[in-house]
């Protein structure tokens, strides 16, 4: 297939440099050949490898990487400690590539992906450029799930997720780093269990950097498929946000208050019932509604009302997980010793 004479320019200008894709790998047996396939079928034309980073797992993960067919010159790395951000900087240390892809298991990348990502890291002169989060299920509550992760009243507006047009942006979904750039703020911040990688980016652009959307990188993710997966993953994801914002509190944004908002006002409303003042069931009413009407808006994606329903849930779990782990957050959260970070990984 013939190549734009734009991305040969870009490419060349590039230099092709060493690419090293890294994978963070933890009980993800069943997922991990689907990613390595798409990295095998990667068309960059310049040098690549792969560094699996794998955790200590419960399933056949290590394994599943040591006797991958990818195509790529692979290597697979012990992760003792258990979590994300030590398996990433394990392997970034390893990393003998000039820019860094940092890919998970449940990602499948395009073909163009890695060959179109560092042209855009080169034009852009960014530090880090990714793309956008495409959610895939694969059928029941999965394929519902996908549905409300990717609408703006479930996963939020996020531009990794609803981004159309190429700039500057906080944050990007999975990433594809200029290496130096990367190792010279130190890379993921290992106390984290969940927003490493926002937490990241914002310490690149303090740092001077700037972080590049590119929505032409589309990646399929494979989100949650039960209803406690997709409880614990909301609720964790507002514990760690709230440690963010207070280690970084310029870092926040308006919209990170809507969820915790909400529950406090529901939690109000139940009181307003309980004293017998009907004017409680305003709020909870209007929620209702307002869930029910996004569900509505995913009829060309759910076409059975069943799945819209249920999709109408999938946004509840996702909006008072989130609210009620941001709130909580302060009191179950520390910095947390590697160990008792593999701990809470395996809740």
């Amino acid at each position: 297939m013939s190549e734009p004479a734009a991305g040969s320019e870009l490419r060349a200008l590039a230099g092709r440099p060493h690419v090293t894709v890294v994978i963070p790998a933890r009980d993800c047996a069943a997922e991990l050949p689907g990613c390595l396939d798409a990295l095998s079928a990667q068309t960059y034309r310049g040098s690549l490898d792969v560094i699996v980073a794998v955790a200590p797992s419960s399933d056949e993960t290590e394994d599943v990487a040591r006797e991958s067919n990818c195509a790529w010159p692979l290597e697979v790395i012990d992760s003792p400690a258990g979590t994300t951000s030590s398996g990433l900087n394990l392997a970034i240390a390893e990393a003998a590539g000039s820019v860094i892809v940092r890919v998970d298991a449940q990602a499948r990348l395009p073909a163009d992906y890695v060959e179109r990502a560092v042209a855009t890291l080169a034009e852009s002169g960014a530090a880090n450029v990714g793309g956008v989060q495409n959610a895939v299920g694969r059928r029941g509550l999965s394929r519902v799930i996908a549905g409300a992760v990717s609408s703006p009243f479930g996963g939020g507006p996020a531009a990794f997720r609803q981004g159309s047009h190429s700039g500057p942006v906080d944050t990007v979904y999975l990433g594809v780093f200029d290496a130096a750039a990367l190792r010279s703020v130190g890379g993921f911040d290992e106390s984290l269990e969940r927003n490493q990688d926002y937490e990241l980016n914002w310490r690149l652009r303090e740092a001077g950097h700037v972080v590049w959307l590119d929505p032409s990188l589309v990646v399929e993710y494979l989100p949650r498929s039960s209803w406690a997966g997709l409880a614990r993953q909301y609720f964790d994801y507002g514990v760690w946000k709230r440690v963010v914002i207070s280690r970084h509190p310029r870092s926040m944004q308006p919209r990170q208050l809507a969820a915790p908002a909400l529950v406090v006002g529901l939690v109000l409303s139940a009181c307003q019932l309980a004293k017998g003042r009907q004017r409680g069931l305003i709020a909870p009413a209007a929620y209702i509604g307002a869930c029910a009407l996004a569900a509505a808006r995913l009829r060309s994606r759910l076409p059975s009302l069943g799945e819209r329903l249920r999709a109408a849930a999938a946004f509840a779990v996702m909006h008072l997980s989130w609210g009620t782990g941001f709130l909580v957050g302060s009191r179950r959260c520390r910095r947390m010793s590697p160990t008792e970070q593999a701990v809470a990984d395996d809740r």
